[in-house]
């Protein structure tokens, strides 16, 4: 069983850090992007391996997805928009678009739905 402290993080960043802490122990490599994320859900060079059954208990989920909502996802958006290349700016503006029209995704959401698509890892929101 892995266990995701969200009362150990409060933004994106800190999210990234504390799953590289309990994913990629005794490893060089560090999460720090939302594919990055991904990729090491497929296992193999951290603490699971490829394809092994893996429980993952996300504690204290519901500060995270406070701390992971709206502001925090607008932001997220605003910025990459902002730094233009190598992002796909219309396709982010509509998903800001979306996310402000109340039918997007929050970085939460999208958190869980990345972890959720592996169908070798069980999620309990705790």
């Amino acid at each position: 069983m892995i266990v995701i402290h969200g009362g150990h993080f409060s933004s994106l960043d800190g999210f990234y850090e504390e799953v590289s802490n309990v994913l990629m122990k005794d490893t060089d490599w560090k999460v720090g992007t939302l594919d990055g994320f991904d990729d090491i859900l497929y296992g193999g060079f951290g603490v699971f391996e490829n394809k092994e059954d893996v429980e993952i208990v996300w504690k204290e989920s519901q500060k995270s997805k406070e701390d992971l909502g709206l502001k925090i996802t607008q932001e997220f958006y605003q910025n990459k928009i902002r730094q233009g290349k190598p992002f796909n700016t219309k396709l982010i503006q509509q998903k800001l678009n979306d996310l402000n029209e109340g039918k997007g995704q929050t970085l939460f959401e999208i958190l869980v739905e990345i972890i959720r698509s592996h169908k070798n890892i069980t999620l309990t929101l705790g």
